[in-house]
């Protein structure tokens, strides 16, 4: 141990050398959260109700479908990508195969999709055919730009990962925009943002696989897997890890989406569009959060494998200055909540609606104890207790979704308070993990690797 790792004072300097890369990180990443923020503002004030909650269907019932369906081949791959570059090994045998599941779990939603056309159009979307074929273009086209992320993020190149989210994010927001300029009208037209924003996140492919392969090593074999004993590339290769980080995407997705679409089947689309600008209080400031979760998980993972005293005080004094932060951000928005949130929300969202002061105290206090759940979370990925994570999340936001379930009270203050409570003990759950670590040493990441990569990706993913 090196008297510069004993000195008074060290872990503070390294927890702050933490917050300047969270906050450079945040201007990029959390930009697409901001983007889409503008995005449902606009769509609000230039929809009638029943318009925008179908938009807000549409885009919970998108978001979910894609998360399930391309986010495992997702990890997978980066993670396949980033172990056989850190070996010098090909990675173009991963990338043929990824690519084939991805297809192949492309067109089995398609093959879906078109069996279940009449109940997805007459029950989901309101007997809105042109949304219909909105939502199957979108999940159809989210499997390359899914596949595009998991690529980009094996070679380590976060840099366009994030300039993919951003294209997306502008594109998206552009048709909303032109809608408010009276350019054109009407939900179809911003509806079409979301098929076309995976579409134009592509743009920046050709151009980075066009520097990979001039970078490309003459003389290597790519499509040869076996040269250098590396392994087989399925979708069950270190299929573990990636499905407790699939099953938290998953629960977050339960979180934010399952309100709307549950209001929405029991009472209308207009009533769904309502909650979901309700929930935007918790759903803008994660949007920004993901930055920071995405650099917390390698910067508590560097301080834990160094092994020192000097690297766990460092750790947890991580941690408590993020709480501290969420906490205060928290008081803030629930004071600026508590003497203007209805107007506020008004002018972001329209007058369209109108909003309760107590339901929006709520859900500030609910995206405070979510926060707080999201830093703890990268905590306890850092110390290889990713499974017991997954098994919090999961049973959290199963107990959300059976609570709103239930028939009673107002079905907006069942959600509030649901999101609330929910959000309040998976906070606790994950402190006594983080309290109280019992991981498996095959889940505690190492610097730099493969499986911190994935927590990592899994983390600035939802900023899309």
């Amino acid at each position: 141990m090196s008297a510069a790792e004993d000195r008074p004072g060290a872990a503070g300097d390294e927890a702050k050398r933490y917050g300047k890369t969270a906050g450079l990180l945040g201007v990029g990443v959390g930009a697409t959260g901001v983007i889409t923020y503008f995005f449902f503002a606009l769509a609000s004030h230039n929809l009638d109700r029943h318009d925008y909650g179908e938009l807000v269907v549409l885009w919970s019932a998108v978001f979910i479908t894609v998360g399930v369906l391309y986010r495992p081949v997702e990890q997978l791959l980066s993670r396949t990508i980033a172990e056989r570059e850190a070996h010098g090994e090909p990675i173009t045998g991963p990338v043929r195969i990824a690519g084939t599941i991805q297809g192949a779990l492309a067109l089995l939603f398609a093959i879906v999709a078109l069996a279940l056309k009449g109940p997805l159009t007459d029950d989901l979307l309101s007997g809105n055919e042109s949304l219909y074929w909105i939502l199957v273009g979108a999940v159809l086209a989210y499997s390359a730009s899914y596949f595009a992320r998991g690529f980009f993020a094996g070679t380590r190149r976060f840099t366009l990962y994030a300039v993919l989210m951003l294209f997306e994010s502008v594109a998206r927001t552009a048709f909303a925009l032109a809608v408010a300029l009276g350019i054109t009208s009407g939900q179809t037209a911003i509806a079409l943002g979301i098929v076309i924003a995976p579409f134009a996140s592509l743009l920046v492919v050709p151009f980075a696989i066009g520097r990979r392969v001039r970078r490309e090593p003459a003389g290597r074999a790519p499509a040869d897997d076996s040269e250098g004993g590396a392994p087989a590339f399925t979708l069950a290769h270190g299929s573990g890890f990636a499905a407790a980080v699939l099953v938290i995407m998953l629960s977050e997705q339960a979180f934010l989406n399952a309100g709307p679409l549950l209001v929405n089947a029991t009472t209308s689309a207009a009533a769904a569009g309502f909650i979901f600008n309700v929930l935007m209080i918790a759903r803008a400031p994660l949007q920004l959060f993901q930055a920071v979760a995405t650099s917390l998980l390698p910067h508590l993972t560097r301080l834990r494998s160094g092994g020192t005293t000097t690297g766990e005080e460092a750790f947890r004094l991580s941690i408590r200055s993020t709480l501290w932060a969420v906490a205060a951000f928290a008081s803030f928005t629930a004071l600026v909540v508590a003497v203007a949130g209805p107007q506020l929300m008004q002018i972001a969202f329209g007058d369209k609606f109108t909003y309760d002061r107590a339901g929006l105290l709520i859900v500030t206090v609910g995206m405070g104890l979510y926060l707080c759940a999201a830093t703890l979370n990268q905590a306890a990925v850092a110390q290889g207790q990713v499974r017991r994570a997954s098994v919090c999340w999961a049973a959290c936001a199963i107990a959300f979704v059976a609570w709103n379930l239930i028939p009673a009270g107002d079905e907006f203050r069942r959600i509030e308070v649901g999101f609330t409570a929910a959000a309040g003990l998976l906070a606790v759950c994950l402190w006594f993990l983080y309290r109280h670590p019992h991981g498996r040493p095959e889940d505690v990441p190492e610097p730099d690797s493969a499986t911190e990569l994935e927590a990592r990706l899994a983390a600035a993913d939802e900023a899309s």
